[in-house]
């Protein structure tokens, strides 16, 4: 070290004589300054490396929301793929990891096998789509997945994105230059994204008991197109059918087994109708195919009488979930400096989409109430109040000034209003209410509203006067009934197009002629059962969720350019014990489909010989009361009566697979019903 110093010192400390010849160098240090000059020289080393330390060193950054952001993403994929590893590194054998045996592994065990071949009908938004033309921002896109899957290409080109889910808002079918396809095989709607089955845990448990693609079928479709547009596009019906006589010869002769979900349920039952219709207009099959070709319907989470959610996702895009969404964060969905309009966007895709009208309901007030009267009056919201729900409609009231006791009866939830203006409007006697005149507002309507240029984001709102869009609001109330009004006047071009192919009434004569048309085969309440007498129809669904049944909205605050008027009043509750939350008042059913929907069909209108069922098929009610999972480690839950989830439960599963296996609805228990479904049918005057 100390030869370097010197050296250094030597160099550019000193001045240094060389001679020309020799190369002889001198200093004129003496010896005694030699090691102060060293001393020195190591200093002035030690200040700059100081110096050069400090100026390398970098000023620290300021710690901004988007940091935070992403050490808590990162903390919490950490986490989650550490007791994942854990969790696949841990032996079995420890407490509270044990995987309970699937169903299939157990009854295979039993000796249950493949009998009767299964054909499984996917629902709306369940099964995948993919492209086979596009525009050319859609370049690359070939073949590959619009709708289930990643969702990767909502973020790389959302605008686009929308545009190839969309169809054609006279026709209902592709715009031109556009075609977009269901997504064939069992992969159509085994998962809806990665990590999220659908499908997927039946097919699995269906496998171990032998069966396969020889004997098992998903009947996938567009969900986008009304129910005979998927026949007159893709023959989608025809299909169905040369596929369930395939099966039926090629596996010894044995009927099937469906089993539709959601809207598959009201599919299948137009599929029923069409086999049995001459053509054109129907399949040719002749009136005994069902009788010949099927066992079973066992319908999981079926929307037999429509859904109320539909109403509100038509009347404003949005549900409870948007709605809380709205109130939690609303500069995601109506910030006016983003502009994003997502609200907008999503109505002027689903307005193109055909399929939402067969889930309005059906029945009208007869079914789901009037002003004053509901089916589900005296519903408790909550589960350990239901036995003492007669006597909570009194309540007992002191008035501590004069020491008397006064009764006060409690007014029932008034849920035939399925929208309504206010709190107030939803609770008020229906004498004190305004009567809608919406055929006025039909006649008034406006061809050229406020909204038409100023902005790039089309809805049906856009031709609507805003005076007409007050006397919406000011008619307060609205039921099933003339909530069909509400939506001819706010949502016509769509009512109109899809009121082609669906109907949502009740017939007084189902021989009358006109309903032979393909219109009112989807609605059970407007056709008649197959002749089928060996067949049989099943219910399953879950409950115990508290489910949407109607809302109460308020005007829009917003006065943007092609906005929304209206919106759920999400500040809206009840009482402690009220089944009003965020502006929704909620009853029993699956978390999207009411008991009523699901149940009322199995438990009155087809059971036994009724008008809609002349031959007297067999229907049962399977419900599964509804558990949420204990720990992380189940995942969406084994026992879970949520409207998708519910393909995961094990009671679900294996009511299935021994009916696919050759058992009867007697032979696995008959009717299991935990819900008020028999006393809310018993309410509802319908001839039968």
């Amino acid at each position: 070290m100390a030869s370097v110093l010197r050296f250094r010192k030597l160099c550019f400390v000193e001045p240094v004589k060389c001679s020309s010849v020799g190369f002889q160098c001198s200093e004129k240090t003496t010896p005694k300054n030699e090691k102060k000059n060293e001393n020195d020289v190591v200093s002035n080393v030690g200040i700059s490396v100081l110096e050069k330390k400090r100026k390398s060193k970098k000023q620290p950054k300021e710690w901004r929301c988007i940091d935070s952001c992403c050490w808590f993403i990162g903390y919490m994929c950490t986490t989650w793929w550490l007791l994942l590893f854990l969790y696949h590194c841990l032996p079995a054998t420890l407490p509270g990891f044990q995987v309970p045996e699937s169903p299939g592994a157990r009854l295979r065990r039993e000796g249950v096998k493949a009998l009767h071949p299964v054909v499984l009908v996917p629902g709306i938004v369940t099964g995948g789509l993919e492209l086979w033309e596009g525009r050319p921002c859609a370049e690359g896109l070939f073949r590959k997945r619009l709708w289930g899957g990643s969702f990767t290409e909502i973020f790389k080109r959302p605008l686009c994105w929308l545009e190839h889910l969309s169809l054609h808002n006279e026709t209902g079918l592709d715009p031109p230059g556009i075609r977009v396809r269901a997504v064939p095989g069992l992969v159509a709607a085994d998962y809806f994204a990665p990590g999220y089955f659908v499908w997927a845990v039946l097919i699995e448990n269906l496998a171990k008991i032998g069966y396969e693609g020889k004997n098992m079928y998903m009947a996938a479709y567009d969900w986008r197109l009304s129910f005979q547009n998927t026949e007159i596009r893709d023959q989608a019906l025809s299909r169905l059918k040369s596929k369930i006589e395939l099966m039926y010869v090629t596996n010894g002769y044995k009927k099937v087994v469906v089993v539709p979900h959601s809207m598959g349920v009201i599919y299948f039952l137009h599929f029923m109708k069409w086999v049995e219709s001459p053509p054109p207009m129907g399949g040719g099959g002749g009136p005994d195919w069902c009788a010949k070709h099927i066992k079973a319907i066992m319908n999981i989470g079926p929307a037999f009488l429509g859904v109320p959610k539909a109403v509100s996702n038509i009347f404003s895009a949005e549900g409870k979930d948007v709605a809380f969404l709205r109130a939690m964060a609303p500069g995601v969905l109506d910030s006016d400096i983003l502009g994003l309009q997502t609200l907008e966007h999503l109505m002027r895709v689903s307005r193109t989409w055909d399929s939402t009208i067969s889930l309005l309901p059906k029945g009208g007030d007869t079914i789901w109430g009037n002003l004053d009267w509901s089916p589900e009056e005296g519903h408790s919201c909550h589960l350990e109040k239901k036995e003492n729900a007669q006597l909570s409609s009194i309540d007992i009231n002191f008035n501590h000034s004069d020491g008397t006791r006064g009764f006060r009866i409690k007014e029932p939830t008034k849920y035939g209003r399925i929208i309504s203006f206010g709190k107030a409007a939803s609770q008020l006697p229906s004498s004190r209410l305004p009567s809608p005149d919406l055929k006025e507002l039909l006649r008034t309507r406006s061809s050229t509203g406020l909204n038409l240029s100023c902005g790039e984001v089309w809805t049906e709102y856009d031709e609507i006067s805003r005076e007409n869009i007050r006397n919406i609001a000011e008619s307060k109330a609205y039921t099933t009934q003339n909530a069909f009004d509400l939506l001819r006047a706010v949502a016509p071009k769509l009512m109109q197009r899809a009121e082609a192919h669906f109907s949502h009434g009740i017939a007084d004569d189902l021989d009358d002629p006109k309903y032979a048309h393909y219109k009112y085969w989807s609605n059970p309440l407007e056709t008649k059962l197959p002749h089928a007498p060996d067949m049989e129809i099943y219910s399953l669904y879950g409950v115990g969720i508290p489910t949407e049944r109607s809302y109460v909205y308020k005007m829009s605050p917003s006065g943007k350019c092609n906005s929304i008027p209206f919106r759920i009043d999400s500040s809206v509750d009840g009482e402690a014990d009220s089944c009003l939350k965020s502006g929704v008042y909620f009853v029993d059913g699956d978390e999207s489909v009411p008991v009523l929907s699901a149940g009322f069909m199995c438990a009155k209108g087809w059971r036994g010989r009724t008008r809609f069922n002349p031959s007297g098929i067999a229907t049962y009610i399977r419900e599964y009361r509804h558990k949420p999972p204990a720990s992380l480690l189940e995942g969406r839950g084994m026992e879970s009566g949520a409207h998708v989830d519910i393909m995961g439960n094990v009671a679900l599963i294996e009511d299935v697979m021994r009916v696919a296996a050759g058992a009867t609805g007697e032979d696995i228990g008959g009717d299991r019903i935990h819900s008020d479904i028999i006393r809310m049918s018993t309410r509802i005057d319908l001839q039968l």
